[in-house]
């Protein structure tokens, strides 16, 4: 469930080819479309606070608590806290999933496999009661202070089994392109991921060697050099050389300055085709990769708004802006109807 970056990206030019308003490069949209998305997402938490304030008389597909549920569902995700007693001993702490962006529930999961909701306290209450055996936390009714990204845990007897509720931030909206032969831009739809390779014609330039039996084809290279596992190249060959390695599949495990060897007779009867990886082979070094919208669906229009909101800024076009607010207005006002 997501909202597709190109259907988003090429609505946004639409409409501002439209009405002749100019044009907003990839990398000026991913970075609006980026903050559209992180704003949206914080708005419901704070939507949510308010509705359950109000008496609801929604039901069904109406139940607007409900519907802002089922958008940060899609952001909520379980995970486990990691003890750590050696970066300072005497406070041990655990550490959390690295995309914890707001922490829910903490859990411990004590005798018997029975799980035990950690009281969150704040600091000042967190260290006073433990001065005391009659109020001291204990595995029964533990707490815990979240500080600096760091679960601090009492009774320190507990070492493990510290399990969190929480929600991820949004990934930062992407839309990948290569810049064909005119210097246009060109949509790359295959998952961007920073440590991956990137995929398309010619990502990969080998060291020239001759080709006896010139015929392009698919092929798993010999690998050496790193751990990395599943790559697949396709060899570009021009009379009788290969010019040009293409990423097909990019696998996974791979580094900067690995080394990729096609064995000769695979594609050639005696000499080896060798490439070494730079950094710019990477999705996270290059403009390839895309990262489609985290929103609900339901969220597709006022994103499309949002962004053009912003796009007027960027442009610097005051109308724009203005009409754009308006839309965004009004949008707003259907909903609470």
């Amino acid at each position: 469930m997501a909202i597709n970056v190109n259907q988003v990206y090429k609505t946004v030019l639409l409409i501002l080819n439209k009405e002749q308003r100019g044009y907003i490069t990839p990398d000026e949209f991913n970075k609006v479309a980026t903050q559209v998305q992180l704003e949206t997402f914080e708005n419901y938490s704070e939507d949510l606070n308010q509705l359950i304030r109000i008496p609801q008389t929604d039901t069904d597909y109406s139940d607007r608590i409900a519907n802002i549920d089922e958008k940060l569902s899609i952001f909520k995700r379980f995970g486990s806290g990691t003890y750590d007693n050696t970066t300072t001993p005497t406070t041990p702490y655990f550490t959390l999933p690295t995309d914890l962006y707001r922490l829910g529930a903490v859990t411990f999961v004590g005798l018997n496999d029975s799980s035990v909701e950690l009281q969150r306290l704040q600091r000042n209450d967190f260290y006073n009661i433990q001065k005391s055996p009659l109020t001291a936390s204990t595995k029964s009714f533990p707490t815990y202070l979240y500080e600096n990204e760091k679960l601090y845990v009492r009774p320190t007897t507990i070492v493990s089994a510290i399990n969190v509720d929480y929600l991820k931030k949004p990934d930062n909206v992407r839309w990948g392109y290569s810049v064909g032969s005119l210097g246009q831009y060109i949509y790359d739809s295959t998952v961007f991921g920073a440590s991956l390779l990137n995929t398309g014609t010619g990502t990969l330039t080998s060291s020239t060697a001759a080709i006896t039996d010139g015929d392009p084809g698919t092929y798993t290279p010999a690998y050496s050099g790193g751990s990395g596992t599943g790559l697949v190249l396709s060899a570009n060959v021009t009379s009788l050389t290969a010019v040009e390695m293409s990423v097909t599949t990019a696998g996974t495990g791979y580094a900067v300055g690995d080394v990729i060897t096609i064995l000769g007779g695979v594609i050639t009867t005696a000499n080896p085709v060798i490439i070494t990886l730079k950094a710019s082979d990477f999705n996270d070094n290059s403009t390839y990769g895309s990262t489609d919208l985290e929103l609900h669906p339901s969220e597709q229009t006022d994103v499309i708004i949002k962004i053009l909101m912003y796009s007027g800024v960027v442009i610097r076009d005051p109308q724009v802006v203005q009409v754009a607010a308006q839309m965004a207005q009004q949008d707003e006002v259907n909903e609470k109807r």
